[in-house]
């Protein structure tokens, strides 16, 4: 039993069921957090619990922040993000996740100049490496995205590809988001894998070449992601 208390409540926006937290539950659990998942389509908590609850998370999946008639969920999660933001609560936001925070904070979020899937560093910015960031320097973690977005106003950008220039931004301690996955468990790679068969096929991607490189980089990224992620929550007084 984690020594820390166990009455802290994480909830968590999930889109499809295999990206969740991933490697990231057991570290919110010993720290004391007590998850719950909201499912796409499912009602969403009132804003008195979204706002109330110590950490809020959006992971990601393969709609769009632009898909809101075709999803019309989505608009009350744009809402629920942008109050979270508006109350400077701890905010985590993923992929989709990311590119919400983005949105609601009035940047634009478009199409990529290439889909990047795969394992790939990132280039830290010199805010980057004053960041929990700093952990993830050199480590491979996974790209799964086609949409990018431009840095919101106030926020501090803090990694990039060669593909995608915007990956990760903050804002103050309390909002980060990240473009690409640290959370991923690599133990359960193949259902990424079938889940988005279809992407992947679209995209030309060698299937076997993923599933062995998810395979040489899971376990270094996992390490570095309990690293970084712990730090952050540190400093958003989690």
């Amino acid at each position: 039993m984690s020594s820390r208390s166990a009455s802290r409540t994480c909830l968590a926006l999930r889109h499809v069921a295999f990206e969740d937290l991933g490697t990231l539950e057991p570290l919110f659990r010993d720290r004391g957090f007590r998850t719950r998942y909201i499912r796409a389509g499912a009602p969403c908590p009132s804003v008195r619990e979204w706002l109330e609850a110590d950490l809020c998370v959006v992971l990601g999946g393969p709609v769009g922040v632009g898909d809101t008639e075709s999803y019309p969920y989505l608009k009350t999660e744009l809402d629920l993000v942008r109050m979270r933001l508006e109350s400077r609560q701890p905010l985590l936001g993923v992929c989709l996740g990311a590119q919400m925070m983005a949105h609601a904070l009035g940047s634009r979020v478009y199409p990529g100049k290439a889909r990047e899937i795969g394992w790939g560093t990132v280039s830290l910015t010199g805010d980057g490496r004053l960041s929990p960031l700093r952990y993830l320097e050199g480590v491979p973690v996974l790209h799964w995205h086609g949409d990018t977005f431009d840095v919101p106003s106030g926020a501090h950008l803090l990694a990039s590809t060669e593909v995608t220039p915007h990956q990760a931004f903050c804002i103050g301690r309390h909002a980060l988001a990240l473009q690409f996955h640290v959370e991923a468990d690599v133990s359960r790679m193949e259902e990424w894998l079938t889940g988005h068969a279809c992407e992947l096929m679209q995209a030309g991607t060698d299937i076997c070449g993923l599933r062995a490189a998810s395979v040489r980089n899971g376990s270094l990224l996992a390490g570095r992601a309990a690293l970084c992620m712990n730090e952050w929550m540190e400093g958003a007084g989690l």
